[in-house]
Parts: C-alpha cells; structure tokens; sequence
C-alpha cells in the first residue's frame, strides 16, 4: 500500500464520498491508532464524531444478517477470538472510556465490510457504463440504405433494443444508490445514473433539423421510475415527417452519450478515483485491524444487510492483484 499520510488516512478512511488520498508525509509520524488513541482519550464522544460523522444510532444501515453460513470474510469480523490485552468483553479498560473505543471500533468493523461490498458494486457499475457507451456507439451505426428505409424498421428496432438495454442499467444500479443500498451516498456511482440519465433526455440533439433530442422521436425518461418509454408511433410519425432530422438526431445522440460513459470511465475521473479510494481503504484496513481492534476494543461484528452481503460475495470472487 502507498505510503499515505497519517493524517489522510484518519480523513480518507471514513470520507470516501468525496475525499481523495492526500500526499505522504515523513515516516516518523505518528500511527493512525496512536492519533485516534489521542482523540479518543481526550474527547471520546467527540472523536467518534469527527471520525464518522453523527454518533450513535444513525450510522451505517446495518440493519440485517445474511443467511446460511458465514463467509471467510465475515468471519474475520467475528467475535469469537479474543484479542491480547483486552478484557473477556472485548474492551480496552486502560483507555478513559473503554465503551466509546469499543464503539468507535464496531463502526470500524462494519466500515471494513461496507468498503469490500462498495468496491464489487462500483466495479459492476464501471463494468456496466462500458456496456453503456458501446450501446450508444452502436445505435449510432447507421447504415443510410439499409437503417433510413422507407419505413425506418432497423432504426425504430435498434431504439427499441436500446431503451431495453438502458432499463437493465436503471434494473441492476438504481437500487443500489437509495438509502440503505451498497452504494448509499457514492457520488461516483450517483453522478454515473444521472449523467446518462441527462445524456438521454439532451434536447438539443437533432435542433438544427427542428427536432428536441430523442423525446421527439418518442423516447422519453418516466420521471417516478426512470424507465425509459419508446413509442414507435411517435417515431414512425417523426420518420415519415423529418426523415434526415431522425437520422441526425440518433447520430448526435449516440457520439454524446458514448462521450458521456466514456468520460465516467476516464483514468483518475469518478469510478477510478472512487475505486482507488476504496482499495486504499482495504488494505489499509486489511493491515490494521487487529492493532486497531487491541487499541480499541475488539467491537461488535459488522451485521451485513442481505444487499451488503451480496456484494461481499461478489468482492470475494474478483481477483485479487
């Protein structure tokens, strides 16, 4: 793992959303357990706030348990074990307040798991955004002899297809970023569903032939679901009327949306960063948990809701650098 300021692991570690890892700094600092110790001593409450937002019941949305056995990874966050200098219940009793550390630390574990689960979804995402933007290439593939017949058939089928494949997307991503879901508050994958989303409903495509973008060819976004609707009435009627119009509004359509998944998936841009982020985090973690766990207290088990859980499986099958 890249040598990370201590201070930026403090602030990166439980900021994702919207930190990026910071510049590195002389060996000798401090250990971020020896800075959270300092915190904790001086201000328990306090330091759990600043850590990870609002204290107490509010936190993560880990609210059920995954069935069947328990995984390797779940494992590792069990609480059966105990850790060297920690009492029969899991707390540090040298720390002023060992309840606030054992908390504190029950957090830690239930970020351990949240990261592993965030880091299998974004990747199906970016997965997922590639499928996109070469869907938007191939609508644009416009064969004038064959696509701009007489009737528009190819076309009007390949739009078809197209909405088909855009409610996949919506299917498989939308529920992962409400309250509650793996991707809750990741603006990577929030600013993913609504830039294609807007990319879509663009009404300046096709506006030099006198068209409003793909709602005018009978393409529209439903406002509760964000499904999307295609009518081939509408387009049969817009093809029959504006037949060039029709062609260069997929045409701009199709570069623009391309333009747009493309750019999402770009290096150092929103998935990249976010999953880079996300790996700093794990082996961070990876490396420092059972010298968190002893500064701390050992913490409860992180309780993994059944989409969390899920994901862990899905993390547990990506392969490993």
């Amino acid at each position: 793992m890249s040598p990370f300021s201590v201070l930026s692991l403090a602030g990166n570690l439980f900021g994702l959303a919207s930190a990026t890892w910071k510049a590195a700094v002389p060996a000798e600092a401090d250990s971020f357990q020896a800075l959270l110790a300092e915190r904790l001593r001086g201000s328990p409450e306090d330091a759990t706030t600043a850590l990870f937002g609002q204290s107490g019941a509010g936190g993560l949305p880990f609210a059920g348990t995954p069935g069947g056995a328990a995984s390797p990874l779940l494992a590792r966050l069990g609480t059966g074990g105990g850790v060297a200098g920690l009492s029969s219940l899991g707390r540090n009793l040298s720390l002023a307040d060992p309840e606030s550390g054992y908390r504190m630390m029950s957090r830690i574990n239930q970020r351990d798991v949240t990261y592993r689960a965030q880091f299998a979804e974004l990747s199906a995402m970016q997965a997922a955004v590639a499928t996109m933007q070469q869907a938007g290439k191939t609508l644009g593939e416009i064969d004038a002899a064959s696509d701009a017949g007489s009737d528009g058939a190819t076309l009007r089928a390949k739009l078809q297809a197209f909405a088909s494949r855009y409610n996949e997307w919506i299917g498989r991503f939308a529920g992962s970023v409400e309250q509650g879901g793996v991707l809750d508050g990741t603006q990577a994958a929030e600013v993913s569903l609504y830039e294609l989303e807007k990319s879509v409903e663009n009404p300046f495509n096709g506006a030099m032939r006198g068209l409003h973008g793909l709602r005018d060819l009978g393409f529209t976004i439903d406002q509760t679901s964000n499904l999307a609707h295609f009518d081939p009435a509408t387009f049969d009627a817009a093809f029959q009327r504006n037949r060039q119009g029709v062609l260069d509004t997929i045409g701009e359509f199709s570069a623009s949306f391309a333009k747009s998944a493309s750019l999402l998936n770009a290096s150092d841009n929103f998935i990249p960063r976010q999953l880079n982020n996300l790996d700093g985090a794990i082996d961070y973690l990876a490396d420092n948990l059972s010298s968190l766990r002893s500064e701390f207290g050992r913490g409860d088990p992180a309780k993994p809701t059944p989409q969390i859980a899920r994901a862990l499986a899905a993390y547990q099958q990506l392969p490993k650098a």
